[in-house]
């Protein structure tokens, strides 16, 4: 049966123009793209989905997710991070390899990209290590990593601190079309650190880290790219100065690409007072001049990508003295109404909102989705962008619930997920985060 989608305002994220026109979904693809009021369902058999004054956009892509399978399964597994995913608008999530084995070989790709099927939710796009163990001494074997399903490289969690050995994976990476992706810490300036090094960190007395811990391997990662001409992707970027940094990387033509998250650009370090620790995160929340330079980083296209960096905790690891517990928050369910928050605050415009959840990191990611087209798959997110929640642990379809947005009254929300024209989720008009 054919599914027609219509009265929506649909994206278009290659031009950033929102029209008033329909879909009709055959199969696992889009079929034809009309204006409103131009369809005759005729004979045809219509599934019908009412979009009225809503947005239709392509599904959400998440570039940088963890979903803690294999090995830390009480915290996260593929089929509970995939349904908070969907729930969230997301169609598509990257998963990182810092899980209990490491993604470092063929045997963990294949086994994320299994449980992702069973799961039949969100598309997995498994991030492979760029070392072994992440330890940052040894090169993975890309060719199996990518033969067995991967479609980027990352350490993350852990930086590369050896310059030779990130040089040589970026050289490595471009021959086997891997985007590398970049965690930016000094492990020598951030050592002991638990929080941005500043005023507040000094008045309630926990160690700092300084944003220089970022900046400095964010100049090396963009040095080493235009040494090898490799391109490289900045991970969740917090820092004024690291901002700075990728702007004059491309102003020189440089194939650097950057992200940034929702806490990023909504919260700063004063949201740690009390020693909240849902609030802990790496890199630490920054001062707000950092939060108004990586917005207006974000809206210049000097970031290319909004991610959530969902990383999930449970209360063993996040309920403890602050210096003591993980670092780390969720953020598939809270993501797209914080984002829209920006748009109503004039900060980001609505078509370049959606363009950074969607062709964007299709686009770094070298993945397929992030537009609408007639005969494109059928990924798509609908969106009620009135709807006016306040986002409660019982929406949370996450196994964990480390999040500073608790009781945090919300705008706009993800009506309807479909992916390969296939409705895998759908809110329910009783309950706004059903």
């Amino acid at each position: 049966m054919a599914t027609w989608i219509r009265n929506g305002r649909l994206a278009d994220t290659i031009t950033g123009v929102f029209e008033e026109k329909d879909l009709i979904i055959e199969g696992k693809r889009i079929e034809k793209i009309i204006p409103r009021g131009q369809f005759s369902e005729g004979g045809e058999s219509l599934d019908i989905i009412e979009a009225d004054g809503m947005l239709v956009l392509p599904g959400l892509i998440d570039m940088h997710v963890h979903l803690r399978e294999p090995g830390e399964e009480y915290k996260e597994t593929i089929q509970t991070g995939c349904l908070a995913a969907v729930a969230g608008g997301f169609t598509a999530v990257a998963c990182m390899p810092n899980t209990i084995p490491p993604n470092d070989c063929r045997s963990v790709t294949e086994f994320i990209l299994e449980q992702a099927m069973r799961a039949g939710l969100a598309r997995v796009y498994p991030i492979a290590a760029i070392t072994m163990g992440r330890k940052g001494t040894v090169m993975a074997e890309f060719g199996d990593l990518k033969a067995a399903g991967a479609v980027g490289l990352s350490d993350d969690g852990s930086p590369v601190a050896d310059s030779g050995i990130m040089r040589c994976a970026l050289e490595y990476s471009r021959y086997y079309d891997l985007k590398v992706i970049s965690h930016c810490e000094d492990l020598r300036l951030s050592e002991g650190g638990v929080m941005h090094e500043g005023e507040i960190s000094t008045r309630i007395g926990l160690p700092g880290i300084p944003s220089a811990a970022e900046e400095v391997m964010v100049h090396r990662d963009i040095c080493l790219s235009e040494l090898t001409g490799c391109p490289v992707h900045i991970a969740h970027v917090s820092s004024a100065g690291s901002v700075e940094l990728i702007r004059r990387a491309k102003d020189k033509g440089l194939p650097v690409t950057a992200e940034t998250t929702p806490h990023y650009l909504t919260l700063d370090h004063s949201s740690v007072i009390g020693y909240d620790t849902s609030a802990k995160v790496n890199p630490p929340l920054r001062t707000r001049e950092d939060v108004e330079a990586v917005r207006k980083g974000l809206a210049e296209g000097v970031i290319d990508v909004i991610v959530t960096d969902h990383a999930p905790h449970s209360s063993l690891e996040k309920e403890l003295e602050f210096d003591k517990a993980a670092s780390g928050m969720i953020g598939l369910q809270s993501a797209l109404p914080l984002v829209l928050s920006l748009v109503d605050e004039g900060c980001l415009s609505l078509s370049r909102a959606v363009q950074k959840m969607t062709i964007a990191p299709a686009r770094v990611l070298g993945v397929e989705g992030g537009h609408l087209r007639e005969g494109s798959p059928a990924d798509v997110t609908i969106v009620d962008t009135d709807a006016r929640y306040v986002f409660s642990r019982d929406m949370i379809l996450s196994k964990s619930r480390n999040t500073p947005f608790l009781g945090r009254e919300m705008k706009g929300i993800a009506h309807l997920t479909m992916i390969g024209g296939r409705v895998v989720w759908q809110r329910k008009a009783s309950h706004p985060g059903s």
